[in-house]
């Protein structure tokens, strides 16, 4: 029975194995590079914040009354 199906309906299982394959590292590989790009945004956008933090706290000195 094994050696009774054609030689092409092996190479086509081989082909959808490897394919497989291929979305998983794939998906993986885009997964990291995504945590990346949201790890060097996020520290921007908290450097930013601490910047104008800096920036009202030097205002609200300037403002008060003395």
């Amino acid at each position: 029975m094994l050696f009774s199906t054609p030689w092409w309906i092996y190479l086509a299982l081989i082909g959808v194995v490897f394919s497989a394959y291929m979305i998983v590292r794939t998906s993986k590989e885009e997964r990291q590079v995504e945590e990346s790009y949201i790890e060097k945004e996020g520290e921007i956008f908290i450097e930013r914040m601490n910047t104008e933090r800096e920036a009202k706290k030097s205002k609200v000195k300037q403002v008060e009354p003395m």
